[in-house]
């Protein structure tokens, strides 16, 4: 437990918030936080707590102190220096401090620390990122790529590619899911999900086969539990040079032409999985793709994403970052629209994973031989 008090100090607007931060002295400690930090109470009365902090909680501190100091319980984890130079991470819980005439007169600091936690989690973080893709695949005539942060140390957010030669249409399939929440248990229905995909994902047949059966699956895995699951699953068909998809309740992927500057939404009908485990899914078709075009799959975590101001970054925001970045390759659009996610957040902590899958075209079509792994 930590106490933070200063002068008394009635308005909080953002430039008074960062004096706060600036001034505010740590005034008591108990016996807890002592163990915790290695310090000892003489050692850190009187101190300020960015003194105790790595930098970047600092930055964190001063690009969201008007929302940190607004006034309401606040709570949010991040990492205290130890004295050996550890940063341990904490969880901290605070509360505003006034007086009668509800002048703000300090901070009451609750940290628990997390490391054993953290131990736990970062295991299971490691083992869930060996379940998406390691490389990137290598298909002529594409270049392709996908990314994935958790707002936890484990989450919810999927994707996948898939191609089966054996096929006669060597359709190359890929995937975006998202589960309701993040966390733990949605990791484990990610890991059901993607289980389900790399038995049958790769047979050949439609994607709404494919995802019907997933649905059937799910709906037994989660029933009573109001979980679900949105997926976006599209094949890519180079010989009839068409993108055949299945909508399960996701937002829709996109497709933008830099030749003439427009975006069109690949829509269709259709749940969330989970939901219905009779409900039977339905192919939707998209034809005319040419050299240069980009196939873009997300998540909403990155267009409903928030600033310290409570403002979304936004699917125009989103677009615009894929117009200013179409002339690079597709690891190269995902390095900008996650730059811009960033900066856009200053530094605030993510409430929702986020998922990217950008496909860009980068010859013509119709050429079989062109096939390779």
């Amino acid at each position: 437990m930590l106490q933070i008090g200063r002068i008394p100090l009635r308005t909080i607007d953002e430039a008074k918030a960062l004096e706060f931060i600036r001034e505010y002295r740590i005034t008591e400690v108990n016996d807890a936080m002592c163990k915790t930090s290695g310090f000892s109470r003489e050692e850190m009365i009187g101190k300020s707590p960015l003194q105790f902090s790595p930098e970047s909680y600092n930055d964190f501190l001063r690009e969201n102190r008007k929302e940190l100091f607004s006034g309401v319980t606040d709570g949010f984890e991040c990492k205290l220096m130890s004295k050996n130079g550890l940063n341990i991470p904490v969880l901290v819980h605070s509360n505003l401090l006034k007086d009668d005439d509800g002048d703000i007169i300090g901070k009451m600091a609750f940290i628990t620390d997390l490391t054993t936690q953290k131990k736990s989690l970062l295991l299971a973080s490691e083992t869930q990122k060996r379940l998406l893709p390691q490389e990137r695949p290598l298909i002529v005539g594409f270049d392709i790529d996908g990314r994935t942060v958790s707002c936890d140390e484990v989450g919810g957010d999927y994707f996948d590619f898939f191609w089966n030669q054996d096929c006669k249409r060597g359709e190359y399939g890929v995937v975006v899911g998202d589960v309701m929440g993040h966390g733990v248990d949605a990791a484990l229905i990610m890991a059901t999900v993607r289980t389900y995909l790399h038995v049958n994902a790769t047979q050949c047949g439609d994607a709404a086969q494919v995802v019907s059966g997933l649905n059937r699956h799910l709906a037994l895995d989660v029933l009573d539990t109001s979980r679900f699951m949105t997926l976006f699953f599209m094949k890519i068909d180079r010989i009839s040079n068409k993108l055949s998809w299945v909508r399960a309740g996701h937002e829709p992927a996109m497709v933008y032409d830099p030749k003439n500057d427009s975006f069109t939404e690949l829509k269709g009908t259709g749940m969330a999985l989970g939901v219905n485990e009779i409900y039977e899914y339905r192919e939707t078709n998209y034809t005319g793709l040419g050299c240069g075009q980009i196939i873009i799959i997300g998540t909403d975590g990155i267009w409903e994403a928030r600033d310290g101001n409570g403002k979304m970054y936004g699917k125009k925001r989103f677009q615009r970052s894929i117009r200013e970045s179409a002339h690079r390759n597709a690891t190269g659009i995902i390095d900008d629209v996650f730059k811009s996610l960033n900066d856009f957040t200053s530094g605030r902590p993510r409430s929702d994973d986020t998922t990217l899958v950008v496909i860009k075209v980068t010859k013509e079509f119709n050429v079989i031989g062109d096939w390779i792994i």
